[in-house]
């Protein structure tokens, strides 16, 4: 690949994050507990069980939420605007995560500071101390198709329409807009973002808003291939961004 196509799908793979997070440090599936992110903005808290999550057996990475599923039935909807929620129910069911903490600038000049989470090399969830400006307290990628859980089941992990790393996605491709897909590389070394599923409104100032939406592209969960071959899923992760940031 070509020194642009390898910047920018690690710019997009490389998901940094800020600050202390507050969760209920249980590992495991733990004790019943009720959560509530310091970021989610008065938002109800959330009670999971351990019985609910026993039942998880795939979760799908939506254009403003992770999604926990017993088959078609959901358990559990944890809006990307609640780092709290999202990372204490992942630990619950996926165990103890790596973390890493990343002091603003370390990752570069687009990284702010904060604590990346992965689980099994599969989920990442880097939680940020501010929100974002699209209203993101979080950012996701999915670098797997399947994860163990702490009982040693696979979870699937999927994006929108089921789309998998491992997918070859090349007649999602070939169908879709311009505008929700842009190429990087030349011809002999190809690769593809291809927006999934739209979320996040711009949520700028009107004098703002036309300058800014053409700058930030459209947003939303987005794969990433090799040739055609999907190799991440990410939210948020727009298409068509001109901003160096």
């Amino acid at each position: 690949m070509t020194p642009r196509t390898l910047l920018a799908l690690g710019a997009a793979v490389l998901a940094f994050s800020a600050g202390a997070l507050a969760f209920d440090g249980t590992t495991g599936l733990g004790a019943d507990v009720a959560v509530a992110a310091e970021t989610s903005h008065d938002a109800a808290p959330v009670h999971v069980t351990k019985a609910e999550l026993r039942r998880v057996d795939s979760i799908e990475l939506d254009a403003e939420a992770l999604v926990l599923r017993d088959g078609d039935d959901t358990v559990v909807e944890s809006s990307m605007r609640d780092s709290g929620l999202t990372v204490s129910v992942l630990n619950r069911l996926l165990g103890t995560p790596s973390r890493t903490q990343t002091a603003e600038g370390d990752g570069g000049a687009c990284f702010p500071a904060g604590t990346t989470y992965t689980w099994g090399g599969a989920i990442r969830v880097a939680a940020l101390t501010t929100d974002a400006a699209a209203g993101n307290a979080v950012e996701i990628r999915v670098l797997r198709d399947s994860v163990r859980s702490v009982l040693g089941r696979q979870i699937e992990l999927t994006g929108p329409g089921g789309v998998r790393v491992g997918d070859d996605i090349a007649d999602e491709i070939a169908d879709a807009p311009g505008s929700e897909r842009v190429s990087y590389g030349s011809d002999d070394s190809r690769a593809w973002q291809l927006l999934l599923r739209e979320g996040w409104a711009d949520r700028h100032d009107d004098d703002e808003s036309s300058e800014h939406s053409d700058d930030a592209g459209t947003n939303g969960v987005s794969a990433l291939t090799n040739e055609t071959t999907v190799t991440v899923l990410g939210s948020p992760m727009p298409v068509h961004a001109q901003r160096s940031c």
